[in-house]
């Protein structure tokens, strides 16, 4: 058992929701292993009560040892680092800042400037580059209304604020940064917030537990904790749901799919014999599609349409010619949604949340709908709120609109209501689709 919890002591702040499913995972790990060694070996085997009582102790009392030592690990003063894109979107997040920083994540280090001998200097300067034959000084011989000051010949002298902070390394070493200086919060200062590098940089954050923040004018792209704060640096709501939620989303995710294999299993052999029988073609058909913070994983559902006749616009069902006659069987009953509750199971997709996209056509959507990346802040779901109000990718801002309410609504009993519509939904699909 001590060697199954081993991975519990790396030094990786997360999340405490995290910490309690990786911790219980170690565990039940632990107990297979014990019991499969008592029975290959007799002499080994504990006797069963000892064994189930021993685990069901464990399964409480470790997660709760390790979310109170990352708790009491956090009464400490907060860590912060900046992590931006330019130098110069660094500098004007650090001017600010009201909390000591750590040090700047950036792809490189900062600007050198040159002068003192007529060659052309650009270092930084609050209205622009430093005049022929500057150079840099020291802080304390900066003047206290800026970074300006005179050397007493007519030239102009600056400092970089940066030359007071570390330069902690670049973008593609977040991970052990954020780990090995045992980051609390992270403000972010790049250029674009719409952009990959943006929601990676948050994704990075939401593994480790880390509190991210952005300049005001970037808070209508993201979701804020606090929409009516006045302070210049915001809040990212990278998890709307605390770590309570999360855990009781889970469990219903867990179940909800197991229990939907273990119903729809005597019909998955009927319905490859019926995809292979409509014409040629595999019965599974994968694609990738749009995860949280902008990551892809790849989603299978029965094959509903002819191979290889994919397309980025999105089209109503009623107007798809490429959909086969068992294929618009599958998708009024949406029996072809099956294989999707593995992805469910396995912790790629909740039972609800906002409808994945393919990645190719959420590019298109992206250039229509603004805010359209609103939706990556919680993971995508098989039925949502638009979803039960017939709302789809044909209609991007309506579907964005209900997507982004679901997401500020989200609770384990919202949660439930979508679903006990969708079910009644499918069923009165299902009852049209074999009436006619």
């Amino acid at each position: 058992m001590t060697t199954v919890l081993m991975p519990l002591f790396k030094p990786q702040p997360r999340r405490i929701s995290d910490v309690i499913s990786l911790t219980q995972k170690r565990v039940f790990l632990g107990a297979f292993i014990l019991t499969t060694v008592g029975y290959f070996d007799y002499t080994f085997r504990l006797p069963r009560i000892t064994l189930v009582s021993t685990t069901l102790v464990l399964l409480i009392v470790l997660p709760a040892w390790f979310v109170a030592l990352r708790q009491w690990n956090r009464t400490r003063e907060e860590r912060i680092v900046i992590i931006g894109d330019t130098h110069e979107n660094i500098r004007t997040v650090y001017r600010l800042a009201d909390a000591p920083i750590v040090g700047y994540i950036s792809p490189g280090e900062p600007p050198i400037a040159t002068g003192g001998d007529g060659a052309a200097a650009t270092p930084y300067t609050d209205g622009g580059p430093v005049a022929d034959g500057g150079q840099v000084v020291d802080d304390n011989q900066v003047t206290d209304d800026g970074r300006l000051a005179d050397d007493g010949r007519g030239q102009v002298i600056v400092t970089d604020p940066l030359a007071e902070l570390e330069h902690l390394g670049g973008l593609s070493q977040l991970n052990d940064i954020l780990v090995e200086h045992d980051v609390d919060t992270a403000i972010l200062a790049f250029s674009q917030s719409k952009s990959q590098e943006f929601f990676g940089v948050l994704d990075v954050c939401y593994g480790h537990g880390v509190t991210a923040k952005v300049h005001r004018d970037q808070a209508n792209d993201v979701l804020t904790s606090d929409a009516l704060s006045t302070d210049d640096l915001v809040e990212v709501d990278l998890s709307p749901l605390d770590w309570q939620d999360q855990f009781v989303k889970r469990l219903f995710d867990i179940s909800f799919a197991a229990a939907g294999l273990l119903a729809a299993s005597p019909f998955v052999l009927l319905i490859a014999i019926a995809i292979k029988l409509d014409g040629p073609g595999p019965v599974f058909y994968g694609q990738k599609r749009t995860a949280e913070f902008g990551d892809t994983f790849r989603i299978y559902k029965f094959r509903t349409m002819l191979p290889d006749s994919e397309s980025v616009t999105p089209t109503d069902d009623d107007e798809n010619d490429r959909i086969t006659r068992v294929g618009r069987v599958l998708r009024k009953t949406h029996l072809d949604e099956i294989p999707q509750l593995w992805s469910i199971l396995t912790g790629k997709m909740s039972v609800v949340g906002p409808r994945a996209v393919w990645t190719d056509e959420e590019a298109q959507i992206e250039r229509e709908t603004e805010e359209w990346r609103k939706r990556w802040f919680v993971k995508p779901g098989l039925t949502g709120f638009a979803q039960i109000h017939d709302v789809s990718s044909t209609q991007p801002n309506t579907k964005l609109r209900y997507d982004v309410e679901y997401i500020k609504r989200q609770s384990f009993w919202f949660d439930v209501k979508i679903v006990i519509r969708q079910v009644w939904k499918i069923v009165r699909e299902f009852r049209s689709a074999t009436h006619d």
